[in-house]
């Protein structure tokens, strides 16, 4: 680490009054018993090998998130293939195959069920295999361990015991929970990232017990011996209570000590820790549920599909059945030839009803084409394309990282087309932890040039609707003075920003400094009128801080390890303005400030007398320092409500000016801070430290409420200096993305471990909250909560609730919107069972919901929620360990890969690089996956009915014998060669409408959710149409060929000849009608359609030639028997017409009179509309996106109603002066 050496000696506790407390000796010794259920854990420490024999032997550090383990796997995997039913079904099949009542061979029923079975549990133990493989990256992870005399060694992380002794370094992510010891601080403080933990991004501080802080080297511990009891393994990640017996003395322990795993160490060179908790005993993995085996919507109801069908098929056996016994008990004694009873005992007069019996086990297996078996394995192959061409999509390729999207499990492609809600992470996952200072606001003037996304959006959009209505010849008020005010109003930002743009393109961008205005650059401040209150505000950003600089030794600038990405956003504005924080001692602060008269930075030190840091409850921090002129002055930085509340009577001289510039940075978007100072005397000063001191070092449990009640006296009657605006720098593209899954009609959540500020700023950022927006906030007092008042804390929130529900009802305007936050205590209370679904009422309601502060349980319990609450689709979204539990939940899991750590990848089904994909993954890829899902289930079902009736039919006609009117070869074909490949063309290749089309017209994806096309009246549809294609194909080839004298010789037509006609009518209806289903063709439909009807006569060429057709009478079938008949061409073109003709006139009286969206855009393209008329397909595109309150779209529409009440105020102004005007002329 740069310059560890020098930072080692700081004792940096002393920059934190509220954020690191260590008992005092006296309350050491005060630790309560906590031996007991829930407290039973004892760790010998430096003792490893005790605890791998009972009593104490726990769990390894060997972690698995797999669906299977060698032993489980062919059970688990079987269990899985037979829930599905139609896999049950043609098991028992397949063993009745093996009897005499089988009316097939057991190869033609074994064999295909052993490969649909084998290679969907072959693709499941593959995924699979991909998750060990993560699973074993991580395991294999190094990490230095005590191994004996003093002398440290790596071992995999998988090898970690409880009570071995760590060594983490910089940036190392913690292998297992532990004990902190020491630190390269003196004093023993380290700080840690928790971001894959609750997902925030300030460093939090931790601090080892006084009286191990001597183990700060490898030697020391040789011979180290203590022992830790302390909780059993829990998931909640905010609490710990243990204590530590050490050299006969007994310590306590709490949250400050422990490192959590999957954390990381940062700002510090080194730490010592015990292991406490190992592997799944670990509070991040506690936090983990197990991988559960989702199945998606459709398939589920497909089930359903399956159950009809098979009471159909069993209701037809029945009347087959009943037919069977009438003519064995009438007819069959009278046909002698049949040689009645036959041996096996299946026909026999005498015995009607046992013959019926096996008449019936005959005819399930002979009308089971009804229910396709080849359907799971042409969807399992649909799927698995469907993911190759997901993970090949290079749109959603990241160049940065060389990551690809990833479908991680190809079963729930069809679900990414239908979700309604999306749950996701903040850290890493919409945010990339980077802030950019912007604008700011000095003594009542504003500075900063460049505008931010939402003011360019909403000026482009008003010159745009202007141009429309002016177009139109509508808007008399753009009409009339659209030059006078729409111009200036509009063309200013739009023209600032196109030249900040220019000016920021042509220099090299500064990481956290987007900042542009010449008043303020190259020392042009010293020139403004209010210089004093300009230098003040630069000295605030350089020394309200507790970050630490680090000097590149290259270049020579310096860079800042600082708590939260604001603090370094300031630091680095500050240095851009000529204020160089540079070094940082145990007592002082040194700044380099570059004025416009020297040439050389000045370097300053200001003595740091008092610290009182930022806590989220305080919302402030303020630093009390003393300037080389011996002038004591306190300077503070905090959020806007809370300084102005603090302000004297002669401090809010810029109050107004600067409450206007922070609504208008809110409503861009950016997050803001208020500056103020004040000047202290010696005497003010020193009376205040005397009891800032005392309260310091008091120890009890009123010290924190002490410490806040002597800060509040100090940071009080403060002189306002300005404020700041940085811009919350999300990931690409997230802001767009958001816009578009809300015009797409998504609901977006978001679950945060973040504080309520952040994630409220965050919201502002990416367009779920704006300005405007009505926010109802659930909290609790909780440190009025305790066991007693529980009850009372449930009536309060319930209260809140109630209040917000009722708020809503009687809202009238129809742009109003509310957001929902409520944070992770709360949270606790409105997830319970009596209380959670008027908690999800409320928030369905709500047109964006943020939880904050909330647990990785309750990430999962929240998602369950809405799952089971509104029995809809839902997705989660996140990059880290806290996010698995969600990311499992959900019926959709989707990780963010190529940040730090894989655990959310590796419990996902999909990963991308980046939130932006999840737009294409959704929009694109989901819609099409759903409407190709669909259409070839639907379409799967026609078939098998048109082609499996026509065989009950002709039982019907053959005396219910149990015969087939067509050949084995014929049915066995069917599914597998003549129609399995268009229909898995169908399944990867159509689109409605191509990709760009998908982006430009989000509400397409609308047709998912409310499954416009697997719903139940397009499902029996689709059966109506197979039963009249069934009736027609069957029927006419009767009626035709029943006694037609069709051949030369004057032949009429014998079994194999009708079921041979039958046969190609059925290969012609349905290859015709897939390819009307089909909307977009490329040559391989093409080839595939009229392949698989071309497949068929080469089939019956060659057929015909086999030694085989001489024995079941169809030699030569095709060339002598029915190609010279005229009859047959003519009886399949006018089956084929007939068949779909009904297919035709509904998709032509659909298209003319009740088209649906996508027809109307196909439409358009057709008729390239799109390309001669651009207003009528803007038009177009403005009516397909769904109403949303929420998003980038949403935000513009509000800022334009902004934009034009101003405009039509100022022409209201303007008709009234010119009014008098008017009078006198007439």
């Amino acid at each position: 680490m740069a310059g560890g050496r020098i930072r080692a000696k700081l004792r940096r506790s002393n920059l934190y009054t509220f954020a690191c407390h260590r008992p005092h000796p006296t309350e050491e010794d005060k630790t309560d018993e906590i031996e007991g259920p829930g407290y039973s854990r004892i760790v010998h420490c430096n003792k490893p090998h005790i605890h791998e024999i009972k009593p104490l032997k726990y769990c390894t550090n060997y972690i698995s998130t797999t669906k299977y383990n060698f032993l489980t796997f062919l059970p688990k995997a079987i269990f899985e293939q037979f829930r599905r039913v139609a896999n049950l079904y043609f098991l028992l099949a397949a063993a009745l195959s093996l009897t005499p009542v089988s009316p097939f061979g057991p190869m033609s029923m074994i064999a295909p069920l052993a490969f649909v079975v084998g290679l969907s549990m072959a693709k499941e133990a593959l995924e699979d295999w991909r998750r060990f493989i993560q699973d074993m990256k991580v395991n294999l992870r190094k990490a230095s361990v005590h191994k004996e005399e003093g002398v440290f060694g790596l071992k995999p992380w998988m090898k970690l015991r409880v009570g071995d002794i760590v060594k983490v370094e910089k940036d190392q992510f913690f292998p297992a929970d532990l004990l902190l010891l020491s630190s390269s601080y003196e004093d023993g403080i380290c700080y840690v990232e928790t971001m894959n933990l609750d997902g925030e991004t300030n460093l939090k501080v931790k601090r080892a017990l006084e009286v191990t802080l001597s183990l700060d080297d490898d030697p020391t511990f040789e011979g180290f011996d203590a022992t830790i009891r302390c909780e059993d393994p829990n998931p909640n990640l905010y609490t710990f209570v243990g204590k530590l017996d050490y050299n006969r003395r007994v310590h306590p322990l709490d949250p400050n000590q422990i490192l959590l795993r999957d954390s990381k160490l940062r700002n510090t060179a080194y730490v010592y820790g015990v292991v406490i908790f190992t592997g799944h005993d670990s509070k991040v993995m506690q936090n983990a549920t197990k991988s559960p085996s989702k199945r998606s919507r459709i398939e589920k109801q497909m089930d359903k599909i399956i159950y009809i069908l098979f009471s159909f098929l069993v209701f037809i056996s029945f009347i087959s059945g009943v037919g069977f016994i009438v003519k064995t008990k009438n007819d069959l004694p009278h046909w002698w030839y049949l040689q009645v009873p036959d041996r096996e005992g299946l026909f026999d007069p005498n015995k009607p009803l046992q013959s019926a019996f096996y008449h019936l086990v005959t005819a399930l297996m002979l009308y089971g084409y009804l229910i396709p078996i080849s359907l799971y394995v042409s969807i399992e192959v649909v799927k698995v394309l469907q993911a190759i061409f997901i993970n090949q999509d290079l749109n959603m390729y990241d160049e940065e990282s060389g990551t690809p999207a990833q479908a991680r499990t190809s079963n729930l492609n069809e679900e990414l087309g239908q979700v309604d809600t999306i749950l996701s992470d903040k850290t890493g996952t919409l945010t990339c932890n980077q802030m950019d200072f912007l604008k700011c606001s000095i003594a009542g003037t504003a500075y900063g040039t460049r505008a931010s996304d939402v003011e360019l959006a909403a000026a482009k959009q008003m010159v745009m609707d202007m141009d429309g209505q002016g177009q139109n010849g509508n808007g008399n008020l753009s009409e009339k003075n659209g030059h006078e005010f729409a111009g200036p109003e509009i063309q200013l930002e739009t023209v600032i920003t196109s030249k900040d743009e220019d000016a920021i393109n042509n220099k090299n961008p500064i990481k956290g400094f987007s900042f542009e205005d010449s008043r303020l650059m190259n020392g042009n401040w010293f020139k403004e009128p209010n210089e004093n209150n300009i230098l003040l505000f630069f000295r605030i950003l350089s020394l309200c801080h507790t970050a630490i600089p680090e000097q590149n030794q290259e270049t020579g600038v310096f860079t800042y390890e600082a708590e939260s990405p604001d603090e370094g956003a300031f630091l680095v504005a500050a240095r851009e303005f000529g204020f160089e924080f540079c070094k940082r001692t145990q007592s002082s602060v040194f700044v380099r400030e570059k004025y416009p008269s020297s040439q050389e930075p000045t370097e300053r030190e200001f003595k740091v007398l008092a610290l009182l840091d930022f806590t989220s409850k305080r919302k402030r921090m303020s630093v009390i320092i003393r300037d080389e002129k011996d002038q004591i002055l306190l300077l503070c930085k905090g959020a806007d409500s809370i300084i102005f509340d603090r302000l004297s009577k002669n401090g809010r001289m810029y109050e107004e000016a600067t409450r206007k510039h922070l609504n208008e940075y809110g409503e861009a978007g950016l997050r803001t801070l208020a500056l103020a100072y004040k000047k202290l005397s010696e005497e003010e000063y020193s009376t205040w430290n005397d009891e800032f001191t005392k309260a310091k070092t008091s120890f009890g449990a009123d010290r924190e409420a002490n410490l806040e009640r002597v800060s509040d006296l100090m940071e009080k009657d403060l002189i306002l200096v300005g404020a700041t605006a940085v811009e919350d720098k999300l990931q690409k593209g997230v802001p767009q993305c958001i816009d578009k899954l809300a015009q797409a009609g998504l609901k977006i959540w978001v679950l945060t471990g973040d504080k309520m500020e952040t994630a409220i700023n965050i919201g502002f950022a990416c367009s779920l909250l704006r300005q405007g927006m009505r926010q109802i906030c659930i909290s609790s007092n909780l440190d009025a909560i305790v066991q007693d008042c529980r009850q009372a804390a449930k009536e309060d929130i319930l209260q809140q609730i109630t209040n917000g529900t009722e708020m809503i009802k009687v809202e009238k305007d129809p742009h109003a919107a509310f957001a929902l936050i409520i944070d992770g205590k709360t949270l606790t209370y409105a997830l319970e069972d009596d209380m959670k679904y008027h908690f999800l009422n409320l928030a369905i309601e709500c047109a964006s919901v943020i939880c904050c502060r909330v647990s990785p349980k309750q990430k999962a319990l929240v998602t369950r929620l809405v799952k089971e609450g509104t029995g809809k689709i839902t997705l989660a979204i996140g990059d880290g360990a806290n996010d698995v539990g969600m990311i499992q939940e959900a019926d959709i899991g989707v990780g963010i890969s190529g940040c730090e750590g894989m655990q959310a990848v590796m419990a996902s089904d999909f990963a991308i690089a980046q939130f932006q994909f999840l737009e294409r993954l959704l929009v694109v890829h989901g819609h099409w996956c759903y409407k190709r899902i669909a259409q070839m289930i639907c379409y799967f079902f026609y078939k098998n009915i048109a082609f499996g009736l026509t065989i009950f039919y002709f039982e019907a006609f053959a005396g219910f014998s149990g015969q087939s009117v067509y050949d084995d070869w014929y049915m066995l074909l069917f599914n597998v060669v003549l129609t399995s490949l268009p229909v898995i063309s169908l399944g990867v290749f159509e689109q409605d409408v191509d990709s760009e089309v998908c982006l430009q017209f989000p509400a397409l994806y609308q047709q998912g959710p409310k499954n416009l096309f697997f719903d139940w009246q397009r499902i029996f549809g689709w059966m109506a149409n197979g039963l009249y294609t069934s009736l027609v194909i069957f029927f006419l080839n009767i009626v035709i060929f029943y006694d037609q004298a069709f051949r030369l010789e004057g032949q009429t037509a014998d079994m194999v000849a009708v079921g041979t006609a039958m046969m190609t009518c059925v290969i012609w209806a349905v290859n015709v009608q897939i390819a009307l289903t089909m909307s977009h063709f490329t040559w391989i439909q093409h080839f595939l359609i009229s392949g698989s009807i071309t497949m068929w006569y080469l089939f019956l060429l060659v057929y015909g030639e086999m030694a085989y057709s001489l024995r079941v009478n169809a030699f030569r079938v095709l060339i002598e028997i029915l190609a010279p008949a005229p009859i047959y061409w003519s009886t399949t073109l006018l089956v084929t017409v007939l068949c779909n003709l009904p297919y035709l006139a509904h998709i032509s009286f659909q298209r003319s009179f009740k088209p649906l969206d996508h027809h109307i855009i196909q439409e358009i393209k057709y008729s390239r509309k799109d390309i001669e008329d651009g207003h009528m397909w803007s038009r177009e595109r403005s009516k397909a996106r769904q109403k949303t309150k929420i998003g980038f779209t949403a935000r513009v529409d509000a800022k334009i109603r902004q934009l034009k009440g101003r405009l039509q105020k100022k022409y209201s102004t303007m008709s009234t002066c010119h009014h008098p005007i008017g009078q006198q002329q007439t």
